[in-house]
């Protein structure tokens, strides 16, 4: 099962490369990949490299002239996180962004309370998030694979819960959030080493856009 998952990533991957891919900006990608994969090819593919945001954005993913509009958007927004926000992973996919934080830029170890720290960096995200209020955001707790399976799904969602209410207490409406704790089960890095899990303890963000967005793009 996962030689397959990995053989249909390589074939949307190789769909976009004869497409023209190296000619493409991101938001021409993003158009791309919309016609090429909808919400179970994102899935598929989210769960094959471990990356559950990766595949929450493909799945959202609109396609054709309005995908590229939105593109161009995003385009500006992933700009403006990498730009203001250091330690964080910035990914443009398709027609939204994939942005990791590590846990230890939000939280002590085995504690779902955001530090003080991680409020600076969460007040940056949110001027940004505000900038761009025609969007979703989904909100995705993960942990290594120390301690149970249910002492980990718990922390897991404590932690997507928990910057999730700190998103919603500081002005980023609650219709725009969502969140989903995965506890151990969708490794991103090698548990088998300190660094792998120390990286699988993160909290990941998909940016979407939303309905009224994907309207104004039409």
């Amino acid at each position: 099962m996962k030689a397959s998952k990995i053989i249909f990533i390589l074939f949307i991957a190789s769909g976009l490369y004869f497409s023209g891919c190296k000619s493409m900006n991101k938001s021409q990608k993003g158009a791309v990949i919309g016609t090429t994969a909808g919400g179970a090819a994102g899935a598929v593919i989210g769960r094959a490299s471990g990356n559950t945001a990766m595949g929450a954005v493909i799945g959202a993913t609109v396609g054709g002239v309005s995908g590229a509009v939105i593109g161009r958007q995003m385009d500006k927004q992933a700009e403006e996180i990498r730009n203001e926000i250091p330690g964080v992973t910035v990914e443009r996919v398709g027609e939204g962004i994939v942005i990791e934080f590590s846990d230890n830029i939000l939280f002590e170890f085995d504690s779902y309370k955001t530090s003080r720290a991680a409020e600076v960096n969460l007040e940056k995200l949110i001027t940004i998030l505000n900038k761009y209020p025609e969007t979703n955001i989904e909100v995705h707790g993960h942990t290594d694979s120390r301690g149970s399976r249910s002492y980990n799904q718990n922390l897991s969602e404590q932690r997507a819960g928990s910057v999730t209410t700190y998103l919603a207490s500081n002005k980023i409406a609650a219709n725009r959030l969502s969140k989903i704790g995965f506890g151990e089960g969708e490794p991103k890095y090698d548990n088998d080493t300190e660094e792998g899990r120390s990286k699988n303890r993160r909290v990941e963000f998909a940016i979407t856009a939303n309905e009224t967005m994907i309207e104004n793009a039409n």
